[in-house]
Order: C-alpha cells, then structure tokens, then sequence
C-alpha cells in the first residue's frame, strides 16, 4: 500500500520507496498542501499546517475565517479570483464571460494500480501491486465544472505522478484557458533552480541559478519540447551536487509547447506549476465533454542528483518505454547520411552495407532521400514512395540485397511533414498548418502537415504502412525537422483555432500509436534534428532516440551527460562520425568517438568504404566490444563521475544489472603542462567485494576504488579518453 487515508481528518499520505507527499482537506472544501520530501512515518500531520492571519491585503475568501486566504495557503488546486495572486493551475472562462472560479472537495476514489490516459503517453504499471492511484473530485458549485485530480504512488519506483481532468457537468458552453499538471507548493525558496536548455546541435545543457522573488522557469512556444528547453525542472537546495543535498525534480510527460516555473512569492514560499504552455491555448468543453492534461512525473531525492536520476532511469527504461524493445540490446548500426546525403544508389548503398558487414556492424539504416524525387531537401515530403531513379529495382530489393548480408535493414521518414514540391502538396495544400490569407513559412523548405485532421493522419498512417510492409525492415528513424509556424487548421472553427498545437499532438500520438502497434517487430528511434523532442512522451512510443545531430565526441560530452540527468541510457543513440566533423570541424581520434558513442545506443554515421586497413582493425575491435559490454552500457546502473560543465574532465561508469561488470569512461579536452596525477573515484561498487581488470591479473577491493581512485590521465595530447573494464571476482 503507498497511499494511505486518515478518514477522519481527511488527509491523504502518498508514499514511494523514498518519498511522501501529503495533503488534506479543510473544513472549507479547500485543499491544503501539508509536506513533500523524506518518507515520513507520521499518520498524522495536521500539525503542519499553520494557521496565521495576515495583513488586508491577502484578502479572506471565508470572513469567519481570518487565517484562510489563498495569497498564502499552499494548495493543491491553485485558482485566480478570489484571493489568490500566485500562478493558477486552471482558469476557465464561463459563458458570462467571467474566469472567476472556486473549486471544493466533493470525494475521493483508492484505485489499485494505475490507469491509461485517454490519448496521452503515461507511465504504466504491469500489476496492480506497483502503485496506488488517488482521484480527489473537487467541483465549483457556481458553474458546475467538476475537476478530478489524479496522483499515482509508485511502491516499486521513487515516483509520484500527478495530472488534471476536467469535466464540464454544466449545461454551457466551458472554454479552458489554462489546464497545468500539476501545481506544487513548497514551504520557503532557498532552492536553486536546475533546467536543461541549448540549440540545435547544442541541446541540454545543465543550467543553474538560485531561486529569486518573482516568477523563473523556461517554456517552449514552438509546438514541441524543443531543443532549446526540456520539458523538466529541478528545485534543488544550496550546495547539491551528484551525491548530497535535497533535489526536487518535475519532468512532463508531453512533446508540445509547455511550461514549468517557479515562482517565489512576498513571504518566500514557492510555487512549481509545470504543464501545456496556456500561450495561445484554449480548449472548448461543451457539456459532459471532458479535458484531459498530460502528466507530471515527480521525483524527490534526498542524495542529490544522482539518487533522482536513478529513480527516472529507472521508471523510464521500465515503465514508460514499451514493446520488445524495452529491454532488449539495441543493434550496432551504420546510417549512411553523413557518408552520402542525398547522393546515393542502390549500388553504394550495398557497398556501405558490405563494409559493414566485415565490421561486425548488425543494421545498416537508409537516411534521407529514398523517395519521391528527393535530391535535396527542398522536395518529396510527403510522397512516401520509392525513388526508381536511385533504387530501380525498388526498396524491397534493396532490403533484401542487405539482409542478405545478414544484416538488418532500417529506414528514415519524416512523415508529419510535407514539401510545397510534392504530389501530396499539389493535391491537398490545405493539409498543412496554415492561416487563410496568410503566408506559409517554411522551415528547412517544408511545411507542417495538420495531424489535427483526421483525414491526414490516416493517410499518414497508410503510406507509412504500405512502405513498412513492402520489405524486411526493422528500424525506423522518426524524423521531424521544424517547429509550428501559423498555427491553424482548415477544419477547426474560429473558436477552435487555439485547440490545434495540442490536437496536433494527440493526433501525432494516435497516428504513432497506431504505427508502432502494428509494426512491432520494428525498433523505433525518434529524432527532431536530433534532440529537438527528446522528451518523456516520444519514449512512450520509441525506446529510443537521436540525441543530437552533432555527433562530435566532445561536445557529446556534455550532450549525453545533460541528458543523463533524466534518461536512461538506453534512450540515447550515439554514432561515430567522420572527421573533421561535419557540425564542428574538430578532429578527434576513432578512440575517443567510439568511447563517447559507445556510451549510449552505438552506431557509426559515415562512409564504411573509405577506412583504411588501420582504421578498419580499429572499428573492428570496436564493434566486438561494444558486443561484450552493450547489455551493462544500455540496462546497467549509469553513474556520472566527473561533469563537462565544471571543468576540462569527463567521465561516467557503467555497473551491470548484477553487479559483476563496470565499465568506467574518462575524457580529457585538453592537455595541460606539468599537470598533477589524478585519481578517479568509482561510485556504486560493492565495497566489501574485489574487482579485476579486465585482461590483466590484478585486483582491486571495492572501496579502494571508490574511495582511493584509480590513476587516470597520465599520458599527454589533447582529446584523450580512457576506458577501464572491471569484472567483480
């Protein structure tokens, strides 16, 4: 049991494997936050609430009662109008025109397990037993609109979830203005603020600040999570770092446009609102028609970052991630875009493939440009048929000419996307985002196809599945290459207009969701220019995902390791590429790419045909050992050693689900003279246990290594990695 209820007093205790969450009802309706942090084995904590009056200008919405005034009750369901001046968590707008509302406890349902969000990725349990799953009913007595708040206490995990469905019970006309998924208060604002913020080739970088009076946080308005801001947040207290300090983290399980902020108000006290962005959103409820929000997934720490990312990794790669992929090892692979853009036949291609082959490469993956007539990116978009000028005999032939190299055959679409020169544009140019009488920007040449239609996604849904059954393949790279400009639909009405972006991505999630059902053989990888919607909802339907379109191993350094804070490894794909690299011109040597990419889901992004003898012994060698070490690298317990963000060092390990394999990875960026011996510490091993060097004869017990060290950086040269294999004797 992980949610527990005091009947009497109303109060709700929400447990996890290391965390509780409590909040009770007054005797006004109101739902008052009582505590979130350390497990606690109190079965009452009223005693938390504290009850004080303050001046007149926190107004008091009972006048019998001087001590209540929302501008300083930390509540559960936050509202604007009457008294409270914080951020809400939902603003209607009723038929009068008013967006006054006042919603009060009305009843609660225990439900064993958790349910499905209806259109929504969730996490999931696969027995009642994993968690418990509370709905509180609260309802404004004034329009009728019922509102039912679901929280899910993980036993197996350290996770809370929390998300919001509303229910127009009255007899008008509701139009949602702001529905968030979760509202959280917490008791003072000595926290700093942790986000994970770039570009486009620069994505998730780890960025930290301290909490200010007033409102911080990050927000994406392009209609996806975007490279520029994750859909996450962290509040974490002064001095946090890897192993100590409280950390509170908020992650959102949505690939649109959203929010998450805090805010600090006049007595200091903290407000966490993470939701869908209310910027150009509304959402009109007709009577008995419902809303639902996506879902916030809450984890508290009380060992610092790590100890949080622990818990993601875990639910994420466990109970978020689905199909047989979840936990089976991913292929090596070889993509022949960097090797080929567009420029390519069937007669290379199978070159590349042989090469590959030789190497020990298990997928040989088709980029860009197979279909239509796509020479460049300026066309084809949308007509998802076969080239016959590069591949004559067609895709199938192709496939098999590389499965008969017995290697798998993977496949690259951008299916949510059309080009103005295309058959499908001539043919339907309002399938598009579009305004009327407006100009339609382009982005990379491209448009972007309205999933809000039901007409386009099952077409959509047919193209892509005539091309999936007609050869052997089994991978697809799902590609989305713009963000939403002119945000309209032909078919909405003019007080629908702002529902598109967010029935966009419901459409976008049916349309997946149908796809990845009825191809379940096939490992799909998402990609948005690599990390532009690399977020908690794209895992739901693909395990894993293009991390970024630079592939450079140092700035991959702190790519992977930023988005390390929140995803499993096993969501991360991770390439070696040619030299100088193609998105930075840095040389680097084939050692320290393959220690990067062998961090992650491990593929190379060049052409195989070029390598020397030399090289080709070294991939080689490569491949065959990212063989040995893939089931410790992708479902192993990763930990980060030393940050890219703090210094010239890198590193992270990597310990086997039974603890009898640890594969350590040290980088350096730049040589330093005369610089002083370094030592590494290990992290996670069993310290009462000893360890050998993988093919050497000396052992090491496990506390010398965590916390003696091992000697790391001794040689001199720029861009030096180093790799440490230890097996538990």
């Amino acid at each position: 049991m992980s949610i527990y209820i005091n009947q009497e007093k109303l109060q709700f205790h929400l447990q996890t494997r290391e965390a509780s969450y409590v909040f009770q009802v007054l005797p006004s309706g109101y739902l008052v936050h009582l505590y979130y942090g350390k497990k606690l084995r109190d079965t009452d904590l009223s005693w938390l609430h504290v009850r004080t009056e303050r001046a007149s200008f926190s107004p008091n919405p009972v006048p019998e009662d001087r001590t209540i005034s929302f501008d300083t009750l930390p509540v559960e369901l936050p509202v604007y109008g009457t008294s409270d001046f914080r951020n809400p968590a939902i603003q209607l707008e009723l038929e009068n025109g008013s967006t006054v509302s006042e919603f009060t406890y009305t009843g609660h349902r225990l439900v064993k397990g958790k349910e499905a969000l209806t259109g929504l990725p969730a996490t999931y349990v696969e027995s009642e037993d994993e968690a418990d799953t509370l709905i509180i009913e609260m309802q404004d007595q004034v329009s009728g609109v019922k509102i039912e708040l679901t929280y899910t206490a993980f036993t197996a995990f350290n996770a809370i979830t929390r998300s919001m469905r509303i229910v127009n019970e009255s007899a008008n006309v509701v139009n949602v203005l702001r529905a968030l998924s979760s509202s959280v208060d917490l008791p003072h604002a000595d926290y700093e603020l942790l986000q994970l913020s770039g570009a486009w080739t620069r994505e998730r970088d780890i960025v930290r600040r301290p909490l200010a009076s007033g409102l911080q946080g990050i927000e994406s308005r392009r209609g996806s999570s975007s490279h520029q801001q994750n859909p996450f947040i962290a509040l974490m207290t002064p001095g946090t770092d890897e192993d100590q300090g409280e950390v509170y983290g908020f992650s959102l399980v949505y690939s649109g446009s959203f929010t998450a902020q805090a805010e600090v108000d006049q007595f200091y006290t903290t407000r966490v609102s993470v939701g869908i962005n209310p910027f150009e959103f509304s959402w009109k409820l007709e009577p008995q028609e419902s809303f639902q929000t996506p879902e916030t997934v809450m984890v508290y720490s009380a060992t610092g970052l790590d100890g949080m990312s622990q818990s993601y990794h875990e639910l994420y790669r466990e109970r978020l991630a689905r199909g047989q992929f979840r936990n089976a090892e991913r292929p090596v692979l070889v993509n022949n875009w960097e090797a080929t853009y567009f420029g390519f036949n069937a007669d290379k291609i199978e070159q590349i493939a042989r090469a590959g082959q030789k190497l020990g490469i298990e997928l040989f993956v088709l980029d860009d440009g197979w279909f239509g007539h796509r020479d460049s990116d300026n066309s084809s978009l949308g007509d998802w048929i076969v080239d016959k000028n590069k591949l004559p005999q067609g895709l199938d032939d192709l496939a098999n000419r590389v499965t008969g190299l017995d290697m798998q055959f993977g496949l690259w679409f951008e299916p949510e996307m059309i080009s103005p020169d295309s058959e499908l544009y001539r043919k339907h140019p309002d399938w598009c985002l579009h305004v009327p009488d407006r100009r339609r920007t382009e982005g990379r040449q491209q448009l972007v196809l309205d999933f809000s239609r039901q007409d386009v996604r099952d077409e959509i849904v047919r193209m892509l599945s005539d091309v999936l059954g007609s050869a052997p393949i089994t991978y697809v790279k799902w590609d989305m290459n713009r963000n939403m400009t002119e945000v309209g639909s032909a078919l909405l009405p003019a007080d629908r207009q702002r529902e598109t972006a967010h029935r966009y991505m419901l459409g976008l999630y049916e349309v997946m969701e149908r796809i990845v059902t009825s191809f379940p053989h096939i490992l799909f990888e998402s990609c948005s220019g690599g990390g532009g919607r690399f977020d908690p909802g794209m895992l739901y339907y693909m395990p894993q995902a293009w991390t970024s379109d630079n592939t450079d191993a140092i700035s991959r350094l702190r790519i992977q390791y930023g988005t390390s804070l929140v995803y499993p490894v096993s969501s991360m794909g991770s390439h070696i590429s040619a030299v100088p690299n193609h998105q930075v011109n840095r040389i680097t040597s084939l050692e320290i790419r393959g220690h990067v990419a062998m961090s992650g889901n491990f593929g190379y992004e060049l052409d195989l045909t070029k390598f020397t003898d030399e090289e080709n012994a070294v991939v080689k060698a490569q491949v065959e050992l990212y063989k040995e070490i893939r089931s410790t690298v992708q479902y192993g317990t990763f930990r980060r050693l030393l940050s890219p963000f703090e210094g010239n060092e890198t590193a992270w390990m990597f310990i086997a689900p039974d603890g009898g394999e640890v594969i350590v990875f040290y980088f350096r960026v730049l040589s330093e003279p005369n610089a002083p011996l370094q030592r590494l510490k290990l992290k996670g091993l069993d310290p009462n246990a000893d360890y050998r060097l993988k093919g050497g004869s000396e052992t090491f017990t496990g506390d010398a290594l965590m916390y003696g060290g091992i000697a790391v950086g001794s040689e001199s040269g720029d861009y030096l990695s180093e790799m440490f294999r230890f097996e538990r004797v």
